[in-house]
């Protein structure tokens, strides 16, 4: 029950085609499905949710949306709102079986939540709870920086979607079946933005129905590339996909070099090739540009992220203390190693 499936039963193949074209070419949405982040696994979810929504199974939607929300991602509630409601607006199912569904399926997952990560934390625990109670009631997170109400709309998702962005808007002009799916995932985003602090991961998840609402005008130029007018249409749109592909090449060369920390531990192992044990500290700058457990080396290499202080150093008998240092990537004891920072 793939997504790109169920385009294909509802809208055609040529939309289905497109709207993997679109997917494939969009840097960002290719980047983040290559983290494990709470957003992505959410995102995953929604997909799921999507599907079960273009298959006219909408109580399973409702499912798949109250999972990502209480088990990955606290924010989908929002989208499961929008979307909850439009499906109740359109009478597809009534407000007590949406009321039973959603209640079962919530405490089910709240259950197996609390049960895995109190294990893992130590303590008891719902860690979305935890995000929605720091983000949106105490309102911390604009601590981490905020952004203008419009940057989603202005910013992020132009970015992010490229060519997919304009014609998204001209789908839903051209294509009214698609108006009553992009609805409520737009509003997903109008909801989000009144939240200071933005990063385009909390509203990846609107990035593929947006992008169907694209293929479907892509398919419609498609289709009449041989009219008069239309085939100039086509044309442009040929070569805003050829800029797009282009800004994704950009990117992801520009994304490759850009992990001094993980560069650093390379350049490291390779200085040294000797048999003793070898213990390295892994300072926080390092550890978020690149350093990862699969650059990792067996024994003898042994590794340490503890947050310590520098006069702990002297103590603690590391044999290499990978760290940032002004225009250096690397710092091995008494002797400097330069690697590229990108």
């Amino acid at each position: 029950m793939d997504m790109a499936g169920q385009v294909k039963r509802k809208f055609g193949h040529h939309v289905e085609a497109f709207f993997v074209i679109l997917t494939a070419i969009q840097f960002h949405v290719l980047f983040y499905s290559t983290r494990p982040l709470p957003n992505i696994f959410a995102l995953a979810l929604v997909n799921l949710a999507y599907s079960f929504w273009f298959k006219g199974n909408y109580l399973r939607t409702l499912q798949a949306l109250i999972v990502a929300a209480t088990v990955f991602r606290c924010d989908m509630i929002l989208l499961l709102g929008t979307i909850g409601i439009t499906l109740l607006l359109s009478r597809s199912f009534s407000l007590m079986e949406a009321v039973k569904c959603c209640i079962s399926t919530t405490l089910v997952c709240i259950g197996f939540t609390v049960l895995v990560d109190s294990i893992m934390w130590q303590r008891i625990m719902w860690p979305e709870f935890e995000v929605f109670w720091f983000n949106s009631v105490l309102n911390r997170s604009s601590e981490w920086g905020t952004h203008s109400i419009h940057w989603y709309f202005t910013s992020a998702l132009p970015r992010s979607m490229l060519v997919a962005y304009p014609l998204c808007l001209v789908g839903a002009l051209l294509d009214r079946r698609i108006v009553p799916y992009v609805l409520p995932v737009t509003l997903f985003v109008v909801l989000y933005s009144k939240l200071p602090h933005k990063e385009l991961r909390f509203i990846i998840a609107a990035v593929p129905m947006l992008n169907v609402s694209a293929s479907l005008a892509a398919s419609r130029l498609y289709n009449n590339r041989k009219k008069t007018g239309w085939n100039f249409l086509y044309g442009l749109m040929l070569g805003a996909f050829l800029v797009s592909l282009g800004y994704s090449a950009v990117s992801f060369m520009a994304s490759y070099s850009n992990y001094p920390g993980g560069n650093a531990l390379k350049a490291l192992h390779e200085a040294d090739n000797s048999a003793k044990e070898k213990m390295v500290h892994i300072d926080a700058f390092t550890a978020m540009s690149g350093v990862s457990r699969f650059c990792e080396n067996e024994y003898p290499w042994r590794y340490s992220e503890e947050d310590i202080s520098i006069e702990e150093y002297q103590t603690r008998n590391f044999t290499y203390l990978l760290k940032w240092k002004s225009r250096k990537c690397l710092h091995m004891g008494t002797r400097e190693i330069p690697v590229s920072c990108g």
